[in-house]
């Protein structure tokens, strides 16, 4: 009974911190295309949070407030939002300057960039700046990666690398990264015990270096209310230069995308539910700079898609037709199918190698 109890509250916690991720980070991606229109005079005829049937609802003004079902983001709909439902009354979307439409669309993706600023900002004032420590413990791991794969949890504390004994996080880092592509043995040690994990470093294209996916554990440095503000506003830029060189470099070097579909993206809110609040709080953050980022995109459908068709408008000034509209949005709606669909395989292929290969570990009493 005990046990069912400690397995039910652990799924729980999961469940209700997938909600709060994908609620919250999608929910006021549209609170900000819903708080433009407002401050514009656009007609907004529905406002939800979540999706499906409405549980229920209320009416003020033209705007129809409503809790959904699925509790997972929410949508806005806007009076004549399409070009065929344009009637030319001026409080619809397309009765709008072009200029106007455009900064409805980005309201989305701001407010995104605004959330991750405020979560990241708020983690690093309460909990301090993280400076890296230079025991050799685990601080935290890539997902399917030889040391995920292997075994090794976050705390763990390494021993020594292929026979060596390693007491500071240098030398770790340094057995590993002389070894890329090579088979190595970690000696660790968890709660006492001490255990062997044999696996197969991966190659880091960037560096040459031998990477097995680990972080050093971290301590945190008090800051005040400015440098927090300074550092929140940082780790949004510095992720986004950041997933723009990945994907410079993937293309320029013709590799596969390492996509995140939702199974990855449950399994990193999953995994960051069970190891701290400051962890969720930040990967929620990390999502949220993500989606804003992707909805940037030129790319029919999203909001950078129709920004592109906003400024040819206004540059070519000629209006946009419904068929154009409608072609646009058949390319997009073809290309983020097969890109979920890739996203997805990637996750369920990552999934499957991670059961597959992950050996429980061997071992023996400490001494």
């Amino acid at each position: 009974m005990q046990n069912f109890i400690s397995a039910s509250g652990y799924y729980l916690q999961t469940f209700w911190a997938e909600i709060l991720t994908f609620g919250l980070v999608i929910f006021l991606h549209e609170l900000g295309h819903f708080l433009m229109c407002r401050r514009l005079g656009v007609r907004v005829e529905k406002f939800a949070f979540g999706m499906g049937p409405e549980l229920f609802g209320v009416t003020r003004g033209e705007t129809r407030y409503s809790v959904r079902a699925l509790p997972l983001g929410g949508f806005v709909k806007l009076a004549g939002e399409e070009l065929t439902d344009c009637i030319g009354k001026p409080d619809e979307y397309y009765s709008q300057a072009w200029y106007r439409r455009l900064a409805i669309v980005y309201a989305g993706p701001v407010m995104n960039y605004l959330l991750a600023f405020c979560l990241f900002t708020g983690v690093i004032y309460w909990k301090g700046l993280p400076e890296t420590s230079d025991e050799p413990v685990i601080g935290n791991l890539a997902t399917g990666f030889p040391a995920d794969r292997a075994g090794i949890q976050i705390g763990d504390r390494v021993l020594s690398v292929d026979g060596s004994a390693v007491a500071t996080w240098k030398q770790l880092s340094g057995a590993v990264h002389a070894k890329p592509k090579k088979e190595i043995t970690l000696r660790y040690s968890r709660d006492g015990k001490e255990f062997t994990a044999q696996l197969t470093t991966r190659l880091d294209e960037g560096s040459g270096n031998g990477v097995i996916g680990i972080v050093s554990k971290s301590t945190f440095k008090p800051v005040g209310p400015l440098t927090a503000v300074g550092e929140g506003a940082a780790q949004c830029y510095n992720l986004t230069v950041y997933t723009v060189s990945t994907i410079a470099s993937k293309i320029h070097s013709r590799q596969r995308p390492d996509l995140a579909g939702p199974v990855g993206i449950f399994q990193m809110v999953h995994r960051a539910a069970h190891s701290g609040w400051d962890d969720l709080i930040f990967l929620i953050g990390l999502i949220s700079v993500a989606i804003g980022f992707f909805n940037l995109l030129p790319v029919p459908l999203l909001d950078g898609g129709w920004a592109v068709m906003f400024l040819w408008e206004g540059i070519s000034r000629r209006k946009l037709t419904p068929n154009a509209t409608n072609r646009a949005n058949s390319v997009g709606l073809v290309f983020l199918g097969m890109l979920l669909l890739f996203a997805t395989y990637s996750d369920l292929l990552r999934w499957r190698e991670d059961h597959a290969a992950r050996p429980a570990p061997a071992a023996t009493a400490a001494p």
